[in-house]
């Protein structure tokens, strides 16, 4: 793997650009080459997660939006000691669902 130095103007980079892919790994910046997903098959169990995280996504989205339910992910989040929107996210997956117990009442 390709070890990147970078001047310091320019500290890091991350993303695509062409066929490479930059990011940070284990504090230290790495190019790679974009893997070509094309031609792969997924499984039903697999495209069955995937539609159940993009739930999960838009579950937060609507979550940050109520001011209410943001409150709450707001102080759950010094507690988890991690972004509100991810704790949101990770409150759908584990089955708690704040917008649906406030459309109920």
């Amino acid at each position: 793997m390709t070890r990147v130095r970078l001047h310091p103007p320019v500290k890091s980079m991350s993303g695509k650009m062409g066929i490479y892919t930059y990011r940070m790994m284990y504090g230290k910046q790495t190019l790679m080459k974009t893997p070509d997903m094309s031609n792969v098959k997924w499984s039903k169990a697999q495209k069955a997660n995937r539609e159940r995280f993009r739930e999960a996504i838009h579950y937060a989205k609507q979550a940050m939006a109520d001011p209410k339910v943001r409150a709450h992910y707001e102080k759950a989040r010094k507690k988890a000691n991690r972004q509100p929107f991810r704790v949101a996210v990770s409150d759908f997956l584990a089955g708690k669902n704040l917008l649906e117990k406030k459309n109920q009442q």
